[in-house]
């Protein structure tokens, strides 16, 4: 995705893409609480019904995977192997490319926020229908369309993220595009920490608004400065942080939301805000040779120009 659009605009165009993607979590809350309730008026019990109704995403899955496969375009010159034919361009050893991947720091930094951002986000739509139902005593059917509001507000959210990275980019540089991620996930981690512990419906259901148009606009701001990390290695640099938002759920539903948990689900959710707000610090760290970053400036050392940077991390 990176590789289709110039550096200006990358932030933005990842973030509609993700953004509006990722709106199909807030759909699967709204819709599947529907599709159950429709199963069960079929007189199906609701051990057998709830079942049933995953087969729908798992269909929908299968097709779109098939599209994917069918109608993708691998370059913005077409098909790898065609390209491959075509071109004179010496081809990556992929050992190689692995390897300056994984030895770049930054990757791993990013893959840590993105685990405390995108990963929350994840957590947060596994918890928050049950988490309303439970507490505010609300019907099904209402709870799973607080939730849907989560989830849709990727529709402009994450997208945002990516256009506010690519305006401060143009305004300060890279280092702007590390500021505003650090202070947007630092707003949505303490957005999440009150979200645990305010009491009204109406309260909890503002402050899951806000967390949700900041910690999504978070995810839009960290692929603002992915495609920044390594040209050479863009795709394994992508790889690892995307797959940190993975692990950072995983990481966060059995630290504080498995079944062994001694406190109580929104005293976790504020737990959770605490360990993003922590995590969030490590992007303070992350510095460019050629553009510096949130507190240096770049490198005197003309190796650490951009082509050179580029090609050779």
């Amino acid at each position: 995705m990176s590789s289709m659009f110039s550096g200006c605009v990358v932030g933005r165009a990842n973030g509609v893409a993700a953004g509006w993607a990722n709106v199909g979590a807030g759909v699967t809350q709204l819709v599947m609480p529907l599709i159950y309730s429709l199963i069960t008026s079929f007189d199906v019990p609701s051990f057998k019904a709830w079942r049933v109704a995953f087969i729908i995403p798992a269909i929908l899955q299968a097709v779109t995977a098939i599209m994917v496969l069918v109608f993708g375009q691998d370059l913005p010159d077409g098909s790898y192997k065609r390209t491959q034919k075509t071109s004179n361009k010496k081809k990556e050893n992929v050992i190689e490319v692995l390897f300056h991947g994984l030895k770049n720091y930054r990757g791993w930094i990013l893959g840590l926020t993105y685990g405390f951002c995108f990963g929350v986000e994840l957590t947060t739509d596994n918890i928050i229908a049950q988490y309303f139902y439970d507490r505010f005593n609300v019907k099904i059917q209402t709870a799973g369309a607080i939730a849907a509001s989560f989830g849709l507000a990727n529709l402009v959210s994450r997208p945002a993220g990516g256009v506010v990275s690519d305006a401060m980019g143009r305004r300060f540089g890279m280092r702007g595009r590390l500021w505003s991620l650090w202070v947007v996930q630092t707003v949505a981690a303490l957005l999440c920490v009150l979200l645990g512990r305010v009491n009204s419906l109406w309260c909890s259901v503002f402050v899951m608004c806000g967390f949700s148009l900041f910690v999504q606009a978070a995810s839009g701001l960290t692929f603002g400065v992915v495609p920044f990390v390594s040209k050479r290695s863009l795709g394994v640099i992508s790889g690892m942080t995307g797959s940190g938002g993975t692990v950072g759920a995983v990481v966060t539903q059995l630290l504080l939301f498995s079944g062994n948990n001694k406190f109580s689900t929104q005293t976790g959710i504020s737990l959770m805000g605490l360990m993003m707000l922590v995590c969030t610090l490590s992007v303070t760290t992350i510095s460019f040779p050629q553009w510096g970053g949130m507190f240096c400036g770049p490198s005197v050392d003309p190796d650490s120009m951009d082509e050179h940077y580029h090609l050779l991390t």
